[in-house]
């Protein structure tokens, strides 16, 4: 492994924290979400999300590669910052169009983005559960990947039905 896998896999070290660090990790990685959204909009954190998404199986691949294949080092946390911008999307989307300067916290977009995830993450619920199954990489991005995706969706809905959007 080396030294820029292990600092992308575990998020300069936040994977290390002694207790959950996959919400520690998706709390840490609201902050850099907002600073993308605010430098860019959308699409520079559309494309950071992206950059992450590769970045991190690359780290990760070879942050397990010496490791039982079923590994899901509990330190491997970049898969949270994956998915926690995934599930900020809609979000930042919606901020991108809004008349005003981008919010700063505790906005309710934030939290709910945060707190979907995290019960996406944690309860893995069907496509979620079916990606955490998967063995190496893949299994541990994929999962994080399509809980940010059902926490966007979720979140779109929420806003919509807050927004009026329904009625």
């Amino acid at each position: 492994m080396t030294a820029p896998a292990r600092v992308i896999a575990t998020m300069g070290g936040v994977g290390f924290s002694p207790k959950a660090p996959g919400t520690v990790a998706s709390a840490v990685a609201i902050l850099p979400a907002w600073l993308l959204h605010w430098a860019g909009g959308f699409p520079l954190f559309a494309a950071a999300t992206l950059i992450a998404v590769g970045a991190g199986y690359w780290a990760t691949a070879l942050y397990i590669a010496d490791r039982p294949p079923d590994a899901d080092p509990s330190e491997v946390v970049v898969d949270e910052l994956a998915g926690q911008w995934i599930a900020l999307w809609p979000l930042s989307w919606g901020m991108m169009y809004a008349d005003s300067a981008p919010h700063v916290f505790p906005y309710p977009g934030w939290i709910a983005g945060f707190v979907l995830f995290r019960l996406f993450d944690i309860l893995k619920p069907g496509p979620v559960g079916w990606a955490d199954r998967r063995h190496g990489a893949f299994g541990i991005m994929a999962d994080d990947v399509i809980a940010g995706i059902l926490a966007a969706l979720i979140a779109t809905l929420m806003a919509g039905f807050a927004h009026g959007w329904f009625g």
